[in-house]
């Protein structure tokens, strides 16, 4: 089958990584390609590989989950490779640190199938995955009583901080349209402008800016965001 997206899992538990393959395959679109049971051989399967998609646990023996993401994103080769890491609920401060290290999102160790492959799909077209309710929660463990320097939004336009704010509360690109009366294309085209502007990597790094320089706070939230 042409398209189908590529998909290296890493995991320190072999049941988890026997789960998780029959899942992510069963509809025909997706391919698990390489496994790994530790960071350093995952980056090297990965860079071998170079799949679409990386399921990434955080906690694993030789080199853990975020310092094997902060490799992968810096490697130009792969620059076409977006992670999602594997998580639970007392992870808080390991989930941030995820996604600065330029994670494309994180998923729940207790996802549903149809769920699983949805994010991968997700990821793989260049969205990011970052569910609302639980982005606030990781924010409010890890951001309470600090603040990154706001200048790097001096430069930008009323409209194109409005839209970062609606990107921080997790609104997709049709939810933005609609809140600000744009088409969906100018939507896409101001979070386009604002990865290229503030040197964002992707859109969940965008929701850390939007947390971390003030514009969003736990508690504003909206829908799930793309």
């Amino acid at each position: 089958m042409t398209g189908q997206i590529s998909v290296v899992l890493v995991d320190d538990q072999e049941l988890v990584r026997a789960g998780l393959r029959p899942l992510a395959e069963r509809d025909g679109d997706i391919v698990v390609t390489g496994e790994a049971q530790d960071g350093r051989a995952g980056l090297s399967r990965v860079r071998e590989l170079r799949p679409d998609v990386v399921l990434m646990d955080i906690r694993m023996p030789v080199m853990d989950g975020l310092q094997a993401t902060r490799e992968i994103v810096a490697d130009p080769a792969l620059d076409g490779t977006r992670v999602l890491v594997l998580t639970t609920f007392d992870e808080d401060e390991h989930v941030y640190e995820a996604i600065r290290s330029g994670a494309a999102g994180y998923l729940l160790k207790d996802v549903s199938p149809e769920d699983l492959r949805a994010a991968i799909r997700t990821v793989s077209a260049g969205d990011s995955l970052l569910d609302p309710a639980v982005t606030a929660t990781v924010m409010r463990a890890v951001t309470s009583g600090t603040r990154t320097d706001d200048s790097l939004l001096h430069g930008l336009t009323e409209r194109e901080i409005e839209v970062l704010t609606l990107i921080g509360r997790g609104h997709t690109n049709d939810e933005i349209a609609a809140e600000l009366y744009l088409s969906p294309a100018t939507a896409r085209t101001y979070a386009s402008r604002l990865l290229a502007r503030l040197g964002a990597r992707d859109r969940a790094a965008l929701v850390v800016l939007a947390y971390e320089t003030g514009l969003v706070t736990p508690g504003t939230t909206g829908s799930s965001g793309s």
